[in-house]
């Protein structure tokens, strides 16, 4: 499979993710099937990528005519069937293995024999989520940023049977619609995720610790390392249960160096979970 075959591109899951997913490849050029499992999550997803096309219309980053043309070329639906003449598709569903095999054991019946599947996956084995197929030389990982039409980054993933044809579809689709790639083998983490949660726990400790309040502890470690968002405030963006999630999954693979923070699981169990709840370390209300 080379980028030239490739005219329609899958996308399963329309969360944060997977609709940013779908925008980005749609500006490209490609048709793109976005899949959820409701309507009601479908239609959330259309509206988070027309409320995504207004702020880049508004900042000069897309025309309107682009950003409606590229909407036109996204089709919604219920039905996985509806992948089976994508050449690609992404999953980009809940960080769960169980979840993410029953996909691509799914993909690869329907899907075909040609197609690549991809994983946005930001911390599990691509190896073995590409177990549950029968064409693990055609899996990999494809890690984006978050928000996707902004950040870009995409991490290549490695399993264990990706080919080499693969990864080179993967990085040339990736530069296609505008992102820039580093590769990374499949250990737990990757790149991204390996370094940065333990840095976001910290930042978390040391507020919990009383080190400093949470606007110093940010404001230190921008002006300080030159980020643009400090721990806890790039927490929020990503959603407290996603880091916390990620955390568990790294403490469980490599010890107690990625133990999430006491504070984080708090908030979590207390439904702050960051901008997309309204409330996290900071109020979004």
């Amino acid at each position: 499979m080379h980028l030239e075959a490739v005219d329609t591109v899958g996308v399963v899951g329309a969360g944060t993710m997977g609709n940013g997913i779908a925008q980005v490849s749609a500006t490209a050029g490609y048709d793109v099937v976005m899949r959820d499992v409701s309507e009601e999550l479908l239609a959330g997803g259309f509206e988070d990528i027309q409320a995504s096309f207004e702020s880049l219309v508004a900042r000069g980053t897309v025309t309107k005519a682009e950003a409606e043309a590229a909407t036109d070329r996204i089709t919604g639906t219920t039905e996985m069937d509806d992948l089976a003449d994508a050449e690609l598709v992404v999953e980009a569903v809940t960080e769960d293995m169980g979840i993410k095999q029953s996909v691509f054991a799914d993909l690869d019946g329907i899907c075909k024999p040609r197609t690549v599947l991809a994983s946005n996956t930001s911390t599990l084995s691509i190896t073995t989520i590409a177990s549950a197929t029968d064409r693990p030389e055609q899996v990999l990982g494809l890690h984006f940023m978050n928000p996707v039409p902004v950040m870009k980054g995409v991490e290549l993933v490695v399993g264990e049977k990706t080919s080499d044809e693969t990864v080179t579809l993967g990085q040339e689709f990736a530069h296609d619609i505008g992102k820039e790639t580093w590769e990374a083998d499949d250990k737990p983490g990757f790149v991204v995720n390996r370094v940065l949660m333990p840095w976001i726990n910290e930042g978390v400790r040391a507020y919990d610790e009383g080190v400093a309040d949470k606007a110093d502890i940010d404001r230190g470690l921008t002006l300080g390392t030159n980020v643009p968002m400090g721990p806890l405030e790039l927490a929020d963006h990503i959603g407290l249960d996603v880091v916390l999630d990620a955390s568990e999954t790294l403490y469980e693979e490599l010890g107690d160096r990625y133990k999430p923070a006491y504070l984080l699981k708090r908030k979590v169990a207390a439904g702050d979970l960051g901008k997309k709840s309204g409330r996290g370390f900071y109020d979004y209300e």
